[in-house]
């Protein structure tokens, strides 16, 4: 700790900062990769799932093939991207997708639909009749865990530094029981979403989901590039 300042923010706000260089290192979504002229993924750890995540889902009041719009949280870039891609690639649908702000939720009803991350998701899901897992899509889509946030670097890091980060890492995820016990929640059982919904070990299936993810976002930019270029083409 008295080697780092601790910046504490929800994931797009945190990105946006190691976009600026305005903090060195950040757990941040991992969407941002193709926007980063250097990155560096540090230390073995991740925010990651392999099948059902809980806390990232599509919600609507209809099935899938039938909504028109879909909200998009504005607190997770990955999130978003990862709704983008499977629901051209997976559900095969195209609605229209929204950039929101605050309270989008209040909007989710009829044909519209919202992809909801973090705890406002967990609370969701006692809400909307229909809830599609973007975890588990992507996991039944590639057969990959999937990869939210990562410790990512916009220049080397000294490797005693990540060692110890690492080491860090390690203890706090040992620490589950206690983190569970010191935040009640009535939402969501928080000690079965920490230990069987997400799950943090940066390992070559993990890296391999990951590659397959960037690869999909290249070439959605690739097509929006060549579209602004070639508009109606």
């Amino acid at each position: 700790m008295n080697d780092m300042e601790l910046v504490i923010d929800y994931p797009a706000s945190i990105a946006s900062m190691l976009l600026r260089d305005e903090i060195d290192m950040g757990l941040v979504p991992v969407a941002i990769i193709p926007k980063m002229k250097e990155y560096y993924i540090n230390g073995e750890y991740c925010i990651g799932c392999n099948g059902p995540v809980a806390s990232v889902c599509l919600f609507s009041e209809t099935p899938i093939e039938k909504v028109e719009k879909v909200l998009l949280d504005y607190q997770s870039r990955t999130s978003v991207q990862l709704a983008r891609v499977l629901l051209r690639e997976y559900w095969r649908t195209a609605p229209e997708l929204v950039d929101t702000g605050k309270d989008f939720r209040d909007h989710i009803n009829g044909t519209t639909a919202g992809v909801v991350i973090g705890d406002r998701a967990l609370e969701q899901r006692k809400i909307s009749p229909y809830i599609y897992d973007l975890g588990e899509a992507w996991k039944n889509m590639t057969g990959l865990p999937f990869v939210f946030a990562a410790w990512i670097s916009n220049k080397p890091l000294d490797p005693a530094f990540v060692r110890q980060f690492d080491t860090a890492n390690r203890e706090g995820l040992a620490a589950l029981d206690k983190v569970v016990a010191e935040n009640p929640y009535t939402v969501f059982d928080l000690r079965a979403y920490f230990t069987q919904f997400l799950d943090y070990k940066l390992d070559d299936a993990k890296r391999a989901g990951l590659a397959r993810f960037i690869q999909y976002l290249r070439i959605m930019q690739a097509e929006e590039t060549a579209s602004q270029v070639f508009p109606g083409g």
